[in-house]
């Protein structure tokens, strides 16, 4: 049973750079570079940002005392609460992702069998002789069936829904199917990819900002050990 996947939009294309209007000049030729090259870098970081649409990036606490003096970072306790929020969103991004990426590594195998069942169809059709096959009843249960040579054939849609096509039309139509199947498991897999470093990037996080209340402790201990002296 197939169902046909809807197509995926194709990513925006970067921005060129018109080099038309580059200056023959040696001075002027360097500067020229450098912004087309900043130009390139920032296209790229876009083109990232729209691949992984969806997905918050992580941003590595590099100063945690700047960090800490953000809104809503009054303590290390709220500040990490926070973080464990942020990370437990991810979690559940990964669980859908996978639940995606599993029903696509089930579909794909189903529609590339029917797509070879469709190409013994197409050398039969010319033919008056039945083409002998099993037809699924149920779970594991076959029944032998005689088919005639025919040019039409039905495809499963979904929700009980079956529709009669061509066969050249049921063949166009699931390898298209296949081709937009293994493209979002691709993407499925670089999006899955992408958020492993987020949890990664998170954890780090979440173990500097501990750290950095473990000291802070330290520190204040030490201060009122001091003053008590």
């Amino acid at each position: 049973m197939l169902r046909p996947l809807g197509a995926v939009a194709p990513p925006s294309p970067l921005e060129t750079v018109d080099a038309q209007a580059a200056c023959t000049d040696g001075k002027k030729e360097q500067p020229l570079s450098k912004m087309a090259a900043t130009i390139d870098n920032s296209n790229a970081v876009q083109a990232t940002k729209k691949k992984h649409l969806g997905i918050p990036e992580a941003v590595f606490v590099e100063d945690v005392d700047s960090f800490m003096k953000q809104p809503g970072n009054e303590t290390a306790d709220s500040a990490l609460r926070k973080l464990d929020e942020q990370y437990q969103k991810y979690k559940y991004m990964e669980l859908n992702l996978s639940q995606k990426k599993l029903r696509l590594k089930n579909q794909i195998p189903q529609i590339t069998q029917t797509l070879e069942i469709l190409r013994h169809m197409q050398k039969k059709k010319e033919t008056t002789e039945p083409m002998e096959t099993h037809f699924l009843l149920g779970n594991n249960v076959y029944c032998k069936a005689s088919v005639p040579p025919t040019n039409k054939v039905c495809l499963w849609l979904g929700a009980n829904v079956m529709l009669e096509y061509d066969i050249d039309d049921a063949q166009a139509l699931l390898e298209k199917n296949l081709s937009t199947a293994s493209r979002n498991l691709e993407t499925l897999e670089d999006d899955l990819d992408f958020l492993r470093d987020q949890f990664t990037t998170t954890e780090v996080n979440m173990a500097r900002v501990y750290n950095w209340a473990v000291k802070s402790r330290s520190k204040e201990n030490l201060l009122k050990s001091a003053d008590k002296s």
